[in-house]
């Protein structure tokens, strides 16, 4: 059950880590975002391909540093 808490956890703060620098991307390039407003942005951001993505990215990502944390220990 720990190992499954961790994993959410994990994975959870990589999905975070994405949707937060697909927002500063909003601000940053688009000048949209500066004229439409953060939840215009939030509403360009999260969508079900982004979602998707992430969750993949994520589960990827944890098991390739899981993989890494098992051989280096």
């Amino acid at each position: 059950m720990r190992t499954l808490a961790r994993a959410a956890v994990e994975i959870g703060f990589i999905v975070f880590l994405f949707y937060s620098n697909l927002l500063m991307g909003e601000f940053t390039r688009s000048g949209q975002a500066h004229a439409q407003g953060l939840l215009w942005a939030l509403r360009d951001v999260v969508t079900r391909e982004n979602l998707t993505v992430s969750l993949v990215a994520a589960v990827i990502g944890y098991g390739i540093v899981e993989l890494l944390r098992k051989r280096l220990s």
